[in-house]
């Protein structure tokens, strides 16, 4: 399996529009992040996490051709805005299944509606399978159990995935303990880390240091990273040798 960060930054991206933060400054590729998605591939079979506002541009850079499906954390904008952009996969390999919480595909068929007719349908718009994904059911992609994993978004209960070894979670502040147990043995997490100040819907640094430590993984990778974290190489510096910020267009293998 591999796993490509298309994007590792939060929902404003870095640089910020605007901004004249040094981060947002800097000349260091890993400091440029465009929202957060990953590719994730393996014998055939490939699936993205999220599809954000980017995700016309992170396809062509990827050099992505295929998608079986889109598995959703949750509705916010920086990870579904990109939605409309899998009309070039349609058009290619037909309806593309997609994966969320019940909220969510309710959230996207409002937004996104003439994406969901029935009648009368505009020819040019793309199509897909809904999926509604729930706590406790194990969704079968390809060869491998996915497994669904509740955390919280400030109040917000959202989903990270299991696949295999691999476990991937964005935008967690908190999760329940009765949810641990399907984190067992996992080999590779990835977990946001907005900044280095605590804040009311994210992990911080400190928290998702925490949360590695207490799943222990062998190797763990941080994603949702705004400019306030502060710059790659600096904080890379300063993390234990198992622990990585990720940074967009990195590829590693599960």
């Amino acid at each position: 399996m591999k796993v490509w960060f298309l994007g590792t930054g939060t929902s404003q991206g870095i640089p910020v529009i605007g901004s004249t933060h040094p981060v947002c400054l800097s000349n260091d590729v890993r400091d440029k992040r465009l929202r957060v998605s990953v590719w994730v591939h393996w014998e055939g079979h490939s699936y993205v996490i999220d599809c954000g506002p980017d995700f016309r541009q992170q396809m062509l850079t990827c050099g992505c051709t295929k998608i079986d499906g889109i598995l959703y954390t949750h509705e916010h904008a920086d990870h579904t805005n990109g939605l409309d952009d899998i009309r070039p996969f349609f058009f290619r390999q037909g309806d593309i299944p997609i994966y969320g919480h019940k909220r969510v595909i309710k959230n996207l068929k409002k937004r996104f509606d003439y994406i969901f007719e029935s009648e009368n349908k505009y020819p040019g718009a793309p199509s897909v399978i809904v999926n509604e994904v729930t706590e406790n059911d194990v969704i079968k992609l390809g060869n491998i159990n996915v497994i669904p994993i509740k955390v919280y978004h400030g109040d917000l209960e959202i989903f990270g995935y299991r696949m295999g070894d691999f476990a991937y979670f964005t935008d967690v502040k908190t999760i329940p303990e009765d949810e641990m147990h399907k984190l067992k043995d996992v080999k590779v997490l990835v977990v946001n880390a907005l900044r280095i100040e605590p804040h009311r819907s994210h992990f911080n640094l400190e928290e998702a240091v925490a949360f590695i430590n207490t799943v222990a993984p062998e190797r763990a990778y941080i994603t949702h990273i705004s400019h306030l974290l502060g710059f790659h190489a600096e904080v890379q510096a300063q993390l234990p040798e198992n622990i990585f910020l990720a940074y967009d267009n990195l590829e590693i293998t599960i």
